[in-house]
């Protein structure tokens, strides 16, 4: 993937979560918002999760947001759940994402600075204290080989002394045996590498890649590249929050 390829955000005309966020937050209901995979069976994804208040949702979210301090980066805001539940507690954010309706939808229902912009982009040249990277936040770097130029952009972004708050799953569980035993090629793809493909209605959107990684491989990458990873909560199935922050 070139730089140019990361940097892209995505064609409304094939941007099926942002259609289905539109229609949510339009009429309060949304049609199925179908997820596939070559490694799994086909899934649905709620559209109304998407829109969950702060009593809604997990703790790992929670503890994020009252760590997330002064001027704040919502990577991947989607429909700005995380973005408004901010301005309400008082902290200033900027929400970015690459879908065109998502982002239509986050201005609309009161998110002061929602851009369409991708975090590679080098338009986006400002300096954050915090990045936040909620909802499998991994998923954006999409792979293991992309784990350097991630730290590198980060490094970017990061203001002195910043911090990243990212949360992820670790998919291990999806090959463990009765006995405890674990079937991995360990000469294969990383367990945690997924491909996905959405359609919403009659729109199908591009496959993408979507990184789950568990913690111990995320710190390993980060000590490559110069950072330091903390782990800060974790919750009830394999799924954690991790703190990200320069040596």
């Amino acid at each position: 993937m070139t730089s140019e390829d990361k940097a892209m955000v995505l064609d409304a005309r094939k941007d099926p979560m942002g259609w289905a966020i539109a229609d949510y937050y339009k009429n309060g209901v949304a049609g199925r918002l179908r997820v596939f995979s070559s490694m799994f069976d086909e899934d649905e994804m709620s559209v109304e999760s998407l829109f969950r208040t702060i009593e809604q949702m997990p703790e790992i979210e929670r503890v994020a947001l009252e760590r997330a301090s002064g001027h704040i980066l919502d990577v991947g805001a989607g429909s700005g759940c995380h973005s408004l539940a901010l301005q309400d507690m008082g902290k200033e954010v900027c929400a970015i994402d690459i879908s065109p309706r998502s982002v239509e939808v986050m201005r609309e229902s009161g998110v002061r600075d929602a851009r369409l912009i991708n975090m590679y982009d080098c338009a986006l040249t400002e300096k954050f204290d915090t990045i936040l990277m909620l909802m499998n936040g991994t998923g954006i770097v999409g792979t293991l080989d992309n784990m350097p130029a991630f730290f590198e952009r980060i490094g970017q972004l990061l203001a002195d002394g910043g911090q990243v708050l990212v949360d992820s799953s670790d998919l291990i569980y999806l090959y463990e045996n009765e006995d405890g035993s674990v079937d991995i090629d360990l000469n294969g793809r990383y367990y945690g590498e997924v491909d996905f493909q959405m359609q919403y209605k009659n729109m199908k959107g591009e496959g993408f890649d979507w990184l789950y990684v568990d913690f111990d491989t995320l710190a390993h990458y980060a000590e490559e590249s110069g950072f330091a990873a903390e782990l800060v909560a974790q919750g009830a199935h394999y799924d954690y929050l991790a703190r990200l922050a320069r040596r």
